[in-house]
């Protein structure tokens, strides 16, 4: 007869992933997204405080909001580097594989295309929506939700990604 009061066999963590992969990955990118969302108050902020009192509010289509948007993507970039590192690519091996300098320069260099398509779609936003007030602003939610997606599937495809086991 068996023993009651024996744990059940837990299933490897490999057969566990393939079981649970796609919640597991869901479970990832809403985490990221969170901390994206963080990093995109980051920006934001950056964005409106060095436009607005540095520029002075200048036109939006302005050396003045490329470089404000600029600040505040590569502020944002480092908060959301520090906080993935900690809160969203926490499995086994993904921390060690985005602690060394070259996936950090992977990572920057996910940023800097995210950067560019946010400077592109911005421009093109700003002048869609017209240069009044604070359509800048509107604008660049929607166009973080694109480089949002982007840069986890950059980030998670090139750095986090586990190496196959053949």
């Amino acid at each position: 007869m068996p023993d009651s009061k024996m744990p059940a066999a837990r299933p490897s963590p490999s057969a566990s992933a393939k079981t649970h992969g796609p919640v597991l990955l869901i479970r990832e990118f809403l985490r990221y997204a969170v901390v994206g969302g963080i990093s995109f108050l980051v920006d934001l902020g950056v964005i409106y405080l060095i436009r607005e009192q540095v520029f002075g509010g200048a036109r939006d289509d302005s050396p003045g909001l490329a470089v404000s948007v600029a600040l505040g993507f590569f502020a944002g970039l480092l908060v959301n580097y520090v906080l993935s590192q900690l809160f969203v690519f926490t499995a086994p091996g993904q921390q060690e594989r985005g602690r060394s300098f070259s996936a950090f320069a992977r990572y920057a260099i996910i940023g800097l295309i995210g950067l560019g398509l946010t400077e592109l779609l911005m421009l093109i936003g700003v002048r869609l929506a017209g240069d009044h007030g604070l359509r800048y602003l509107i604008v660049k939610v929607f166009v973080a939700g694109i480089v949002l997606i982007w840069n986890y599937l950059g980030r998670r495809l090139w750095i986090y990604q586990e190496k196959s086991q053949s």
